[in-house]
């Protein structure tokens, strides 16, 4: 799966409940894959899961 370049370009979000210290994860979604990240470091590593799989996670969770 080849989302770097759309990585760059990506429009994060994070759940609406996370305090103002930068303390949770940060989800990212396009129609292939989706990407999760730690908020206190976003230029550190991402985790990339695709779409089918995160959704299966979801769904489990």
């Amino acid at each position: 799966m080849n989302c770097e370049s759309e990585l760059r370009t990506a429009e994060w979000r994070r759940s609406s409940r996370s305090n103002a210290g930068n303390e949770c994860v940060e989800l990212s979604r396009s129609r292939d894959f989706c990407a999760v990240r730690d908020s206190k470091h976003p230029d550190g590593p991402v985790l990339v899961f695709g779409a089918e799989a995160f959704a299966a996670f979801l769904r489990g969770a």
